[in-house]
């Protein structure tokens, strides 16, 4: 799989999501949704409500397609390694059964020396093909799960000739995972809307981008296009978007960017999907996706992370508020001037929600857990041909506030922390930083003004005096008109 797939997709979705947006409002407020007058807030009651859902189970029974999901998990394995056979002849692609069996012993595993993109967004991207030839063909959470492990296990040990790669394990399975079922719920969520029969080629069109595999199998099944089935239509998710435009100054050489920072070009989407307050238990309940890019920096993905809920419980309720205990999977992606750092994570967070009167809400969120594995950048490594960075598991904290003032204005703050430590490149650990303050304000409707500012900060620390410690840093600020969106 190549980037530049990945960020045609994500684009698509972006620029079509608008349109199917604008053109379905109207019948938005005839349904159980309520969308306030304002711009940054939204009203999560789902479509479908609680006593409903009684009647009508959350996740009705699908058929499950055995054959089908294994013909499509196959060919996702099948199709690259011809590829590199018969079109680049890759030396590694030269396999054969002795290959596999050499593999299996414990001793054959290492560490690869793919570039960083490939690593850490090509190789999730691809798992998550695995993970949803078989969650679009009927299988649940769990069990496309174990698809994603098998599908990156087998790759590993039968689909190249060179040793079986720890890091493309974890990053296949854990970051395909990810992706797999947010793509599932996104493009199941547009294909609800067509519950009424309201813009279906549209609808399909869409969730075929977000989800290439369940829009096939739609396909197969003569459905692609027409009335969707219970599976769809007791979809109560949410999905408050918003997009951004504008500009910002950053630094990566003295730490000044006010005085000596650059411009460009900075672009942005936020997503959150939730669906609703029935059910903690589920996988995937709540999630939210942070994408932003921009030019005159080393990538033109900036940064990428996905935070999903996997468990949670509602511990106690206040007067005020409800109070939350959640196990969130992280997935941190950024590449800027200063550093490149890439990792999953396991966070269990205390999450406590706040209301005042009619317009006002504090939300208050802080966490620790267990980085899985972390990409981060030795510069005096290079290992292999192209790897500069070096592979290690540690601890992750967070921290994040939210306070809205009137259905008008909007306070926040994010911090990301972590440490790390190398079990594959240079001796060494790493500690790393990453805060953003953001102001919101509200225009005019759906329409906002967004002025952040923050910095990221990576320390590395190595054993070995030869190699000087180093410290980069690189603070930002950020100016841009936000367009939000609900649907």
């Amino acid at each position: 799989m190549q980037t530049k797939n990945f960020i045609f997709l994500v684009i698509s979705f972006l620029f079509l999501s608008i349109g199917q947006a604008n053109a379905q409002l109207d019948s938005l407020r005839s349904d159980s949704l309520k969308i306030h007058k304002d711009s940054l807030t939204i009203d999560l009651k789902p479509i479908v409500n609680w006593k409903d859902s009684i009647k009508t189970p959350l996740n009705p029974v699908r058929e499950k397609k055995f054959w089908r999901a294994g013909t499509e998990w196959f060919l996702a394995q099948a199709f690259p390694a011809s590829f590199n056979r018969f079109i680049t002849k890759d030396p590694y692609s030269y396999i054969s059964f002795q290959n596999f069996l050499d593999h299996q012993r414990l001793s054959a595993w290492d560490w690869d020396d793919n570039q960083f993109t490939t690593n850490q967004i090509d190789h999730p991207f691809h798992g998550q093909i695995y993970f949803n030839a078989f969650r679009s063909n009927g299988y649940n959470f769990y069990q496309s799960s174990l698809a994603t492990v098998a599908g990156s296990y087998i790759w590993e040990t039968a689909g190249e000739t060179q040793h079986p790669s720890i890091n493309d394990l974890v990053n296949t399975t854990f970051g395909g995972i990810l992706l797999g079922e947010m793509m599932h719920r996104v493009s199941r969520n547009i294909l609800a809307r067509s519950r009424n029969g309201h813009n279906r080629i549209g609808n399909e069109i869409v969730a075929t981008l977000v989800n290439p595999v369940s829009g096939l199998n739609r396909w197969l099944d003569g459905k692609w296009g027409k009335k969707v089935d219970d599976y769809f239509v007791v979809d109560s998710s949410i999905i408050s978007a918003e997009v951004d435009a504008g500009i910002r100054r950053f630094d990566a050489k003295d730490g000044d960017f006010l005085s000596k920072g650059k411009n460009a070009f900075y672009g942005r989407l936020r997503f959150k999907y939730s669906n609703g307050d029935h059910n903690y238990k589920r996988p995937f309940d709540q999630f939210s996706v942070n994408l932003e890019l921009g030019n005159g920096d080393s990538s033109f993905i900036n940064a990428v992370n996905v935070h999903a809920l996997l468990y949670g419980a509602k511990f106690f309720k206040s007067q005020r508020g409800n109070h939350y205990g959640t196990l969130n999977a992280h997935y941190d992606f950024y590449n800027n001037d200063a550093f490149f750092y890439g990792a999953q994570s396991l966070n269990y967070n205390w999450l406590s929600e706040f209301r005042y009167k009619k317009g006002n809400r504090l939300n208050l969120s802080v966490g620790a857990g267990a980085v899985v594995l972390a990409a981060v950048p030795d510069p005096y490594l290079l290992y292999g041909a192209s790897r500069n960075y070096n592979y290690g598991p540690g601890a992750s904290y967070r921290f994040k506030g939210e306070l809205m003032l009137l259905n008008t204005f909007l306070l926040s703050a994010d911090y990301n922390g972590g440490v790390f430590f190398t079990i594959s490149g240079t001796d060494s650990y790493y500690v790393l930083h990453g805060l953003n303050v953001e102001g919101s304000l509200r225009l005019y409707k759906r329409w906002s003004i967004n002025l952040s500012s923050g910095y990221f900060n990576l320390q590395g620390h190595f054993r070995d005096q030869q190699y000087p410690d180093f410290n980069r840093e690189y603070p930002y600020g950020k100016l841009s008109i936000g367009y939000n969106i609900f649907f």
